[in-house]
């Protein structure tokens, strides 16, 4: 049975004395971990949490078990939030903790969410909100830095934990719910529904194996300490966690988990001799490598570094390969709704690119018009598709999941927006998420593949790209560009360097420098507030002139 506490269980039982978790002073092995998460979820089941109706009874945008908002930053509580949720046969909810308070009540009451784990620093955010939460019945707060008073009525973590039972978890079922919620980048967030043997088989485990008993006893890689370093509310963070506890490995958390702090985690990689280290794409690897260009560190343990959730440019892997000679570096690209999709993996000396992959099995390119797939090497653009293991639909969506899920030729697809073409020799090319594509004359342009061209000229920091309103073309390429500190380059520059990458009709017609270029704390784009950035500055010129 495929279930992720079922598994998580199986493994404890055969190495209970193995490092599981290590998060600043708390070592906590396989055995510490389940002891944590059975009292946890032994609190949720004592205030009437759990699954009330089986998946054959509802419809695939249905959810029949209590949803946990799980909102912290990282730490060991995250990933015993998940695992606690999972063993009560309910549903831990992903918040992201940038929200503003319009965006929380959003959230929390499509998620109908039941309980809240929280850091002490958010009580006050949920104080002002909570009378519009009328459905949550169970406020766990965890003890932080910021020794904010107890939310009145919450109970307090460890506390809780230490009068519950430790009861081994019952009933649980490959049908149980793993529910993740999309960045809400260019839109509203919306909650992917998955099985869990589903998102097993699609994200977190590539081994044919036939059972949890089957995955325990593969489960043999203590070697294997890994550091997801993005927020655990981001899918890219908890898929590398779980995956690495699959095989038996150590999860290890930064010490600062509240920002981007690259001393942090280079230090915390030497430290406890990380052997695997997950990032973000650009805007988590720039930092990293301008202070590897500040201080030395003995990084000797790192075997592989996977960036999940953003591409990372060539350039960015080239140096990355020069700075850590050995290390095997690994692009992969997959999302919310369609689990792992494709990967690059490259050594030194490997030819380097940007946005190329072998797509994993049961990955397609579909047609514009969806009628089948495209015909490799023909040029064609199409959507990039994953049939089989596929999640049920979206949180009480029946119109959005039909439009992502579609049924084609009796296969159930995922369509997650992501235009793609198959190259002769089999590998795919991605172009780019279809709603930040740009219609300017007629033609479409991806805004990842003008970044990445941007991106490829010494100076340029970090880059976003856009489409703003035109007289003629109806819409033009506009690029938010950060510079290195202390560097510069005009526009003929940028144009210059990305002229080698894309067609003249992608190239920028309009540059907006910028200190900052804001992204989640997942590292990607913020295509909204890149809009607004720009078109805040067409009324600065226009009221100037």
């Amino acid at each position: 049975m495929f279930n992720l506490a079922s598994i998580h269980e199986a493994i404890a039982e055969r190495a209970p004395e193995r490092e599981c978790l290590i998060f600043r002073d708390r070592r906590l092995d396989w055995a510490g971990v389940t002891d944590r998460t059975r009292r946890l979820a032994d609190v949720l089941r004592g205030h009437g949490l759990g699954c009330h109706a089986d998946r054959s009874s509802l419809a695939n945008w249905e959810s029949g078990q209590d949803a946990v908002a799980l909102y912290l930053y990282n730490g060991n509580e995250y990933l015993e939030g998940m695992l606690g949720a999972f063993k009560a046969r309910a549903v831990p909810v992903n918040v992201n903790y940038r929200y503003v308070e319009e965006e929380l009540v959003y959230l929390l009451t499509d998620a109908k969410a039941k309980a809240i784990v929280f850091h002490a620093h958010f009580a006050p955010t949920l104080a002002r909100i909570r009378d519009r939460l009328p459905e949550v019945r169970l406020w766990l707060q965890v003890s932080d830095e910021s020794e904010a008073p107890l939310l009145d009525g919450a109970l307090d973590y460890e506390q809780a934990l230490a009068a519950a039972e430790p009861a081994p978890p019952r009933d649980l079922s490959p049908d149980d719910l793993y529910v993740l919620y999309t960045g809400g980048t260019t839109g509203m967030p919306k909650g992917v529904l998955w099985r869990q043997e589903d998102i097993f088989r699609a994200a977190l485990y590539t081994r044919p194996v036939a059972s949890a008993r089957e995955v325990a006893e593969g489960a043999d890689r203590a070697d294997l300490r890994a550091l997801p370093a993005p927020p655990f509310m981001h899918g890219a963070a908890h898929w590398a966690a779980f995956n690495m506890w699959a095989m038996g490995g150590t999860i290890i958390v930064q010490s600062e988990p509240r920002r981007l702090d690259p001393h942090d985690i280079w230090s915390t990689v030497e430290r406890e001799r990380v052997s695997v280290l997950t990032i973000v794409g650009d805007a988590f690897g720039r930092p990293l490598l301008d202070r590897l260009r500040e201080r030395e560190y003995d990084l000797s343990s790192l075997r592989l570094l996977t960036s999940g959730g953003a591409i990372l440019t060539a350039a960015l892997k080239r140096e990355f390969l020069e700075r850590l000679p050995g290390i095997r570096l690994r692009d992969a690209l997959g999302s919310s709704e369609s689990g792992s999709q494709a990967s690059q993996v490259v050594h030194g000396g490997d030819r380097i690119t940007t946005g190329d992959f072998e797509m994993a099995p049961e990955n397609t390119v579909l047609k514009a018009d969806l009628s089948g797939p495209v015909t490799a090497g023909s040029g064609e653009q199409g959507w990039l598709a994953r049939s089989g293991r596929v999640p049920l639909g979206y949180q009480g969506d029946p119109e959005k999941t039909a439009k992502t899920f579609p049924v084609i030729d009796g296969l159930r697809y995922a369509v997650p927006g992501d235009r793609a073409r198959i190259e002769a020799d089999g590998r795919l090319h991605l172009l780019g998420r279809d709603s930040v594509t740009i219609n300017t004359g007629g033609e479409k342009v991806f805004a990842e593949e003008v970044e990445h061209a941007l991106k490829h000229h010494p100076a340029v920091y970090d880059a976003v790209v856009v489409g703003t309103s035109h007289e003629r073309w109806g819409q033009q390429v506009t690029a938010l560009v950060r510079l290195r500190g202390g560097e510069a380059a005009s526009e003929d520059a940028l144009l210059a360097v990305a002229r080698a990458h894309v067609a003249p009709y992608k190239l920028p017609r309009r540059f907006v420098f910028v200190d900052e270029i804001a992204r989640s704390p997942s590292g990607k784009a913020d295509y909204r507030w890149a809009k607004a950035r720009a078109l805040e500055e067409d009324g600065t010129l226009r009221s100037s002139s």
